[in-house]
């Protein structure tokens, strides 16, 4: 996607170094830094300067390359496979990139596993942008099907950022509305905050105004509102991980957007990439959900006179629980737009649509 008309990718290679947005400094600062080992992309993942399932399993891959840039042994490769899987215990992205690059390097000589890495994980940011691109296209039929149906814009609620920086590119839950606003479809976003980290308000807001698409931010809480007034036609968000039968773990807050949307027969749609899912679970309620520092909540971070600042919002001695991520049950999803094509949140059609390929 486009930053003052030129294109970039999340994450990339430039003369041999990998590089990143930080995006803990956006949208007030846009600076690309250079990640230069192993340390440094864990530090990245976990201190959330690059974050989204897709992209987090994009930058461990390059972790394990920068390992063995470093030390192409075998222990610092199982090394930094737990210090990589260990950054962020939810998004099931992170454990599939590891996992396929693990088994690509283990049994190679250690000449020989620096080049593979990085020829890897470059494959899986191009594997990436590919399956963004066919779920936006996917998910373009949703949108024109509700277009051909009213008079205005088609008003699409969603939670988090899903977006292309929360990918490699195009991102997943904004792939459809790219493509939908690159078609003509008059299109409007409303934007959750998505407290306590506001990656709404920082990152889903700057991605949208960047491009062109008309938006609103509204605070986490008026998504009900807005469905019982007829407000919202459609409700689409990304996930960190989907289980066998179709639950759908992603930002906390999603679950109560998704019991608002079915109390108001909104269509609430899940953009599913395939290496999203977790084949080997079934029960949402069993993954393992990230709890961070209270200090993202007890904290707020903005602009004030041009520098970048925290404010601390509660009493000193109030503790603080940050629970990262929910997890919506299946019956409450409408469906899933895939890189194969839209299915239902069964275990049946989502093994029907890539087990039998």
């Amino acid at each position: 996607m486009k930053i003052n008309d030129k294109s970039y990718r999340s994450i990339w290679v430039e003369n041999d170094a990998v590089k990143i947005i930080d995006q803990t400094l956006l949208p007030h600062q846009f600076k690309i830094i250079t990640l230069g080992s192993l340390e440094e992309a864990a530090t990245a993942i976990f201190d959330m300067q690059v974050r989204g399932a897709p992209l987090i399993g994009a930058t461990a891959a390059y972790g394990l390359a920068l390992a063995m840039r470093s030390t192409p042994s075998t222990e610092n490769l199982q090394k930094g496979y737990k210090t990589l899987l260990a950054t962020r215990p939810t998004a099931i992205n992170l454990r599939w990139a590891l996992d396929r690059v693990f088994k690509a390097l283990q049994p190679l000589d250690s000449k020989k596993r620096e080049e593979e890495a990085f020829k890897l994980a470059a494959q899986i940011c191009d594997e990436d942008v590919a399956i963004n691109k066919k779920i936006g296209e996917y998910g373009l039929g949703l949108i024109k099907e509700i277009a051909e149906k009213k008079n205005g814009p088609v008003n699409i609620l969603t939670h988090c950022n899903a977006g292309w920086i929360a990918t490699v590119d195009w991102g997943t839950a904004t792939s459809p509305i790219y493509h939908a606003h690159e078609a003509g479809i008059d299109v409007h976003v409303y934007v959750d905050e998505t407290r306590p980290r506001n990656q709404g308000a920082h990152l889903t807001a700057w991605e949208l105004g960047s491009h062109g698409i008309p938006h609103t931010l509204i605070v986490d809480n008026a998504g009900g509102h807005l469905m019982q007034h007829k407000m919202v036609d459609l409700c689409l968000v990304g996930t960190d991980r989907v289980t066998a039968r179709g639950d759908v773990c992603n930002k906390i807050g999603t679950y109560l957007k998704a019991l608002a949307a079915h109390d108001n027969a909104i269509p609430f749609y899940v953009a599913l990439p395939s290496p999203t899912i977790d084949w080997t679970l079934q029960d949402g309620l069993k993954i393992p959900i990230e709890e961070r520092s209270g200090e993202e909540v007890a904290y707020v971070q903005g602009a004030l006179n041009g520098s970048i600042e925290k404010v601390r919002i509660t009493p000193e001695t109030t503790p603080c629980g940050n629970f990262a991520f929910d997890v919506t049950p299946a019956k409450y999803v409408s469906g899933f737009i895939t890189e194969r094509g839209l299915c239902k949140a069964s275990k049946q059609e989502l093994e029907g649509l890539f087990k039998t390929c």
